[in-house]
């Protein structure tokens, strides 16, 4: 599967007694679509999938798929540090008709590079759904290396990698790497930094994962896709315009500034589950000023 564009990594909304808050999530989908995004992702990490159980987390990918219906493109969270649990994730989302899955990188137990192939494999080799392994290891305690990630490419239904080590260097490396296997048409690396995503798609990424598109998806739509025109002129001026924002959402854990966000607007998000908390007040008011530059209150 080709994956090329604007993806919303959305929040999961929660109701005031602390429910997955369907009709908001089905209000929020709707709202993204209209603003042209290419997919929306499910049950990741700024939709809480750390806080949600098993039954909600499923709850939340069947709400997507129902609710889009076919418009957009569907991925499911569908990683653990479990590979048994998140082989089951990932038939499940298959089953029920996600277009792709989203497979986050073990966390915790910090598996050898050789043990992460392992357990891409035994995913990729026992379901038919597209994956895209994901790279944060600001998260997961381990990096994926350069050439862990082409050997992921040569695996049957890994696609894709979301790259969110921060590094537009390992970027370069990864499409060369790729480049010299012939595996460069197969692959592709979409951006897991929303500050990062021009530059790692001018040197070989695709599109983008974006946390701050839950509020701004227009701007990150138009940016993306410039840059897929090859109007970087455009997409430097949309870049630019849009740090001070992403910044701000980015000022304390994800998804905290983003849910703040999305309730000041008048969109559904509700409460934060904890362990997160609510922003500090002085990092409040940077996240107001934020939005009032970009005209979104």
């Amino acid at each position: 599967m080709n994956f090329e564009g604007t993806y919303v990594a959305m929040v999961t909304p929660f109701t005031k007694e602390g429910t997955i808050d369907e009709e908001g999530f089905r209000s929020n989908i709707n709202y993204l679509i209209e603003r042209g995004v290419n997919g929306l992702v499910g049950a990741g990490t700024t939709g809480e999938s750390a806080t949600l159980t098993h039954d909600e987390h499923r709850e939340i990918i069947e709400i997507l798929i129902d609710e889009v219906d076919g418009r957009v493109e569907t991925i499911a969270g569908s990683g653990s540090n479990s590979t048994t649990e998140a082989l089951d994730l990932t038939k499940f989302a298959q089953d029920v008709g996600a277009d792709a899955a989203l497979v986050i990188t073990p966390y915790y137990n910090k598996p050898q590079q050789h043990a992460l192939v392992n357990h891409y494999r035994v995913i990729g080799e026992n379901s038919d759904i597209p994956i895209i392994a994901y790279n944060v290891p600001s998260r997961t305690g381990i990096n994926m290396d350069v050439e862990t990630i082409v050997e992921l490419a040569k695996i049957d239904n890994i696609d894709a990698v979301k790259e969110a080590s921060g590094s537009v260097d390992k970027v370069s490396d990864i499409y060369n790497a790729l480049l010299a296997e012939g595996l460069e048409d197969d692959f592709n690396i979409l951006s897991g930094e929303d500050s990062l995503t021009l530059p790692i798609m001018a040197v070989g990424g695709t599109g983008v994962i974006s946390a701050s598109a839950n509020i701004d998806a227009k701007r990150m739509v138009l940016m993306v896709d410039s840059i897929l025109n090859d109007d970087y002129d455009r997409a430097f001026e949309l870049h630019n315009a849009m740090l001070e924002l992403i910044r701000a959402l980015f000022i304390e854990s994800n998804p905290v500034p983003v849910k703040t966000a999305m309730n000041i607007m008048g969109l559904p998000s509700g409460p934060l589950r904890e362990p997160l908390a609510p922003m500090k007040d002085e990092n409040l008011e940077v996240l107001k000023k934020a939005l009032k530059n970009a005209e979104l209150i």
